[in-house]
């Protein structure tokens, strides 16, 4: 089997920065905290799984926040996402490393459900795919693994929709790619999400805010 790194795609947990569409059911701190939390537990599985090299690739970059206080694995390797919208940012991640003679697996910080089990089915199933996925129930992806690159995957997606996954998988069909869907799971972006944490993980949240009644 090719080796496998995978690709953390990873937004600082600065407040105010990061899960800004739970901040007003948690406060923009929780929502940091959750975030960090997150980002830790994703790097966790992501080393956990062992088929191959790790990487977080961050964005703001390395020198724009304290990265080493997350106190990461010291096997973990550092890039900077760079410049351009999500679709540009991942497939100059991706490219590099399919160039480098590897298979890649394109992760966010966002799913705790992607643990160490579905990472690696993911990295066996490129063994005899051209792609894997892990579908969202918001119509997204969690994971995204390929074995080669074509720019078509990433180029003007409607990033943050529920047309990802679906169009996603059009272009792969497209190009006539071998793809290996795993079984979908939950992103946690909006307050609604909230209870697809593990419980002792929504314990420790604030109270979600009540939404206030709109005027009429």
């Amino acid at each position: 089997m090719k080796p496998t790194r995978t690709l953390i795609i990873a937004k600082a947990p600065i407040p105010g920065f990061c899960k800004t569409r739970l901040a007003p059911a948690i406060g923009t701190e929780a929502a940091a905290r959750l975030a960090r939390r997150m980002l830790r537990d994703a790097v966790d599985a992501a080393c956990s799984a062992s088929v191959g090299p790790v990487e977080l690739c961050v964005t703001p970059g390395l020198d724009a926040f304290d990265w080493p206080s997350l106190n990461l694995p010291a096997s973990v390797a550092w890039s900077d996402q760079g410049d351009g919208d999500l679709g540009a940012r991942m497939g100059r991640a991706a490219q590099r490393t399919l160039a480098a003679g590897e298979a890649v697996l394109l992760i966010g910080t966002d799913c705790p459900g992607l643990d160490a089990a579905v990472l690696r089915n993911a990295a066996a199933a490129l063994s005899e795919h051209d792609a894997a996925m892990v579908p969202t129930a918001d119509g997204g992806y969690a994971l995204l693994g390929l074995a080669r690159f074509d720019a078509l995957v990433f180029a003007d997606m409607p990033w943050s929709t529920d047309a990802v996954a679906t169009l996603t998988q059009q272009r792969l069909q497209q190009l006539g790619w071998r793809l290996h869907t795993l079984p979908t799971l939950h992103d946690i972006d909006e307050p609604a999400d909230l209870r697809h944490l593990p419980p002792h993980w929504q314990a420790e949240l604030p109270s979600p805010h009540p939404s206030k009644p709109s005027c009429t």
